[in-house]
Parts: structure tokens; sequence; C-alpha cells
């Protein structure tokens, strides 16, 4: 187990950036990571969390779920999570997240129940065991997912195992959620005894070495230059709330001036589709999506929408797989909250960089230019920009992609929609 003085080790590691206030430790098991999921499948309304229709209630460890009839919308089923295990593996990624692999999803949230999970049990249908194994033999790892649907205490009574659990079958990072009013009643997200606790969380997942993604959790203001293992939060309305009526574009112009300045975003971006299964729309453009892989910092960085959905746009799809996930310098270059916001990000350990646009509710021409990169050196530049007649409601997915030549001496003008963006992968030639 860590100790307080090798917690100080680890904060003394932080490896602090001012443009990036939570950058990454060079501690080996505090690593990047690039991950897919099944996940927007249930928020979006294609599939669901719980197993079974048929009981109105469940007991944790007197509901019969092994002869219980399957819905067959369960999402997080053997078959599925192979499909997305294969999918991360064709394409580079590091990981697959699975919501909704453990028994009690049935009434979670709403429902007031203290004993809602054990965070330990899987459905039927999702064999830890044997998926874990198929994961490590493709190269990829599983995130585990812990909903506590607010309820703090239970998950407390559980955490140890469940973290154990977690080393037992070499999963390194958890997201956690806390959906739904706080139990105990009377209490709240922001009160003291929900302050303690996701510190407590964060300290216990030390010990273990496993890395947290805190969803629904207190606005971070910092705590991962001490705990570097808090990887990522969510604290804000994050991609989620595009499948919950949309949000107005302008909301991720406005992130990096204020959410953002606490610590890494979880934003869970990459939404090719935007037209959900629940009837909601999702306020973007397809080059509006890839932009925030730039704009909006994480080294902890999804790409949320199905795989089937990328596989429709191959050559866009093309800079999500390209685009790093820890830099080596961020460079802001114009922005106007709420309207836009342009970054440039060094890739760590590289000579490459990414650049990042993202417009709000007005068409916005960027004038850049390219002096950041190194004097006298050639610069493959592929421009993911908005088509000529894209718009965000009615047509999402026009884009246009070019290559060019670029060195430090060129200048770009680029024209993004309402709702839009772009983004720019510029890779160093070899001198």
């Amino acid at each position: 187990m860590i100790t307080d003085d090798a917690r100080k080790v680890l904060a003394s590691n932080l490896i602090l950036n001012l443009n990036d206030p939570c950058a990454l430790s060079n501690t080996s098991w505090i690593h990047p990571v690039k991950y897919v999921g099944v996940w927007w499948e249930m928020i979006s309304g294609k599939s669901e969390w719980a197993y079974t229709h048929q009981y109105p209630t469940v007991k944790l460890g007197e509901t019969d779920y092994i002869h219980a009839a399957p819905s067959g919308k369960h999402g997080a089923n053997n078959a599925n999570v192979r499909r997305y295990i294969d999918f991360a593996s064709a394409n580079g990624f590091d990981a697959v997240l699975v919501e909704g692999w453990n028994i009690g999803w049935e009434d979670w949230a709403g429902n007031s129940k203290e004993h809602v999970f054990d965070f330990l049990t899987p459905y039927p249908d999702f064999d830890i065991k044997a998926l874990n194994a198929y994961a490590y033999s493709k190269g990829v790892k599983l995130i585990m997912h812990h909903e506590t649907s607010s309820s703090v205490m239970n998950y407390e009574k559980y955490m140890d195992r469940a973290y154990q659990l977690m080393n037992t079958y070499g999963y390194d990072a958890v997201k956690s959620g806390y959906v739904g009013n706080i139990i105990p009643r009377g209490e709240h997200h922001y009160s003291q005894i929900e302050i303690n606790h996701y510190l407590h969380a964060i300290k216990r997942a030390a010990d273990y070495h496993i890395m947290v993604n805190a969803h629904e959790a207190v606005r971070p203001t910092g705590l991962c230059r001490t705990y570097p293992n808090l990887i990522g939060n969510e604290s804000a309305r994050g991609t989620e709330f595009q499948a919950f009526g949309g949000t107005k574009p302008g909301h991720t112009a406005i992130l990096p001036f204020t959410r953002l300045q606490g610590g890494p975003m979880d934003y869970t971006p990459g939404i090719f589709e935007m037209d959900c299964a629940n009837g909601s729309h999702c306020n973007s453009t397809i080059c509006g999506q890839l932009a925030l892989y730039v704009t909006l910092y994480s080294p902890l960085q999804m790409a949320a929408d199905f795989p089937e959905n990328y596989e429709k746009h191959p050559d866009a799809f093309q800079f999500i797989k390209d685009v790093a996930v820890d830099w080596d310098k961020s460079i802001y270059l114009e922005a106007e909250p709420m309207e836009y916001i342009t970054a440039a990000r060094k890739a760590k350990g590289t000579d490459n960089w990414f650049i990042g646009g993202v417009t709000g509710m007005k068409a916005h021409r960027s004038d850049i230019t390219l002096s950041f990169l190194d004097k006298g050196r050639k610069y493959e530049a592929t421009i993911y920009r908005d088509g000529p007649d894209a718009d965000y409601k009615t047509r999402p997915q026009s884009y246009k992609i070019e290559k060019r030549i670029v060195t430090a001496k060129t200048k770009l003008s680029i024209n993004s929609v309402p709702g839009g963006g772009y983004a720019i992968s510029l890779i160093a030639k070899s001198e």
C-alpha cells in the first residue's frame, strides 16, 4: 500500500504545465488512456444497463438473475463487449469501458435504495474472467465502472473488495458515478461528507494503483496535483447531455474558461451520428466533435460513439486515431468565451502538433499562423473542416479533408459553421 510519504513522491513527480493544470505524473502506473466503450448506446437509448424487466425491484443476494428472463436490450453482454474489444484492438485504442456489467441496474437511480450495487457480481451474460482474458489477448484493457447511485456509504462498504477485484483482473482504471440525490438524505454532492468521500475514494484507489475518473463528482480544484491518479473528472455537462435534450453550441467554447481551469475533463466526445435513438439530437458537426480532442484537455480520452458509426466515416475517424492524449506544450491561438476557441498542442515526446477549433452559435473564420512550429521544418498537415453546406441541425456530417505541406511561415484561414469547428494534425517530416 502507498504511504503518505509515497503520496508526496507522487505529487513531486507530477509534471506541472500552466496550460494543463493537472498534467500527468511520470509514475509508471499512471498513464494516458484512449478508450471506447459500452456507454453511449445506453445513454442514447439503443440499449439498456439493466439485464431484465422481470422484476419491479431487486434485492442483492436474493434476486434470481440466473433464471430471470433477459430483456434482450442489455448492452453489457459478452458478444457486444467482444465487439468493442475487437474494434479497440483494430484501431489502436488502449481500453474499453463497460457500463451495466454488474447486478442491480433494474431499480437504481431515483429509488432511494441504499444497498443498490455490490460492485462485485456480474450479470449472467457478462463473463468477467473470460472477457478480461479476451481483452488482454487483443492488447486491450477493460475499464471498470462503479455507479454508486449516490449511495455513498454503501460504496465505501464495498470499496476495498471492489478495488481488489480490479487488481485480480488487471483493471487499472475505474469510472465512478454519483447519479441521483445523495444517500444519506439531506446531504448533497457538495456537502462535506461528499467532499471527504471523493478524497477517500481517490486515496484508496492509489493504494491499489488504480486511476480514477469520477463523474457527477465535485468540481475539481487542482486535487490531481496531489493525487495524480485522479486522471479525469466529468463535473460539468458532458456529452451525455446531448442525449438529454441537447446542449447548445457555445457550451464547449466556455468550458476551457471555467470547468477546465480545475483539471482535466472526461467530456466523452467523438459523436458522429447526431440523431439519438431516444429522439434527441447532438448539436454539433463531426468536425466540431473532432476539435474537442484538442480544446478539452483530458489524458483519459474517449471515442464515445458506436463502432459502426465510425466505420461509416473512416476518413474523419482517422483524426481520433491519430490525436495524442498527453502533451508537452499547449498554446491557445484565439478565444472568445461562448463564441470560439482554438488550441494547438504538441504531442508528448514527439515533434507533432494538433490543432482544434470549436465555434458557438455564430459562424467563425479562424485566421491563424503556424509560427509555433520548428523553424525551417516541414509538416504534413491534414485539415478536417466543416463542409460548405454543413449545418449542426440538418447536415452535421458534411465535412472536407485536405492535405498540404506547411511550415512555421504558413498562415491558414478556415471557416467553421455554428456548432462546428475544425481539427488539424501536423506531422513533422523527416529532416
